[in-house]
């Protein structure tokens, strides 16, 4: 009885380590969120491309102007901005919820971790497009932000390194279609978004 009663004891103190260690506000919905809106960024550059009379689907290799890709950056920038504002939203929500403080040594550490892949990738996007390396943007972005969610998932739910191990093979995978960035964009920034963001709410809600 007392082994069972030490067992449930050391069970305990090593859950109350664990929450102390990771950071268990991230909302679910976040993810959603950004998946939507990303989805929304992928279709407002489909119908961009068929405005300026580019067929993407035609099975060629895409290659744009500058005056596109410029668009298409700003584009890009704010489905970031969009997504940063919901995440924030939806996390804060949460953490209102279960009474918890949002920004802690914890949330800090994971921002950190997150951050410096991702600022990065950042650097090596903005010299791609510097040398008119275009159709390299997107697989870049897929896979310096899938490392980011892998270095951050130290410091949060282990699902958050799934989606990143997931990110980073479809850019791999990405880097072998070039110019079908959108395509591959669209599954990773929107479709396992939103996978991930519902399976994430009804798993942690």
């Amino acid at each position: 009885m007392e082994s069972k009663k030490y067992h449930e004891d050391l069970l305990h103190i090593r859950s109350m380590m664990e929450r102390s260690s990771k950071f268990i506000s991230l909302s679910g919905l976040s993810g959603a969120f950004a998946g939507v809106v990303a989805l929304w960024g992928a279709a407002y550059a489909y119908f961009l491309f068929e405005k300026n009379g580019i067929d993407y689907l035609d099975g060629r290799r895409n290659i744009y102007s500058p005056e596109i890709v410029d668009q298409l950056l700003v584009v890009a920038i704010l489905v970031l901005l969009f997504a940063i504002v919901g995440g924030y939203f939806f996390t804060r929500n949460k953490s209102k919820k279960q009474g918890k403080k949002m920004w802690d040594a914890t949330s800090k550490r994971l921002l950190i971790n997150f951050a410096a892949p991702l600022a990065t990738g950042g650097i090596v996007c903005l010299a791609l497009l510097y040398h008119h390396l275009f159709p390299l943007i997107a697989p870049a972005t897929l896979i310096f932000y899938g490392l980011a969610l892998v270095n951050a998932g130290n410091f949060t739910f282990t699902d958050v390194k799934f989606l990143g191990y997931l990110e980073i093979i479809l850019g791999i995978i990405s880097l072998f279609f070039l110019g079908w960035g959108l395509i591959t964009w669209a599954i990773g920034f929107g479709v396992l978004h939103i996978i991930y963001g519902i399976i994430m709410h009804k798993k942690y809600k």
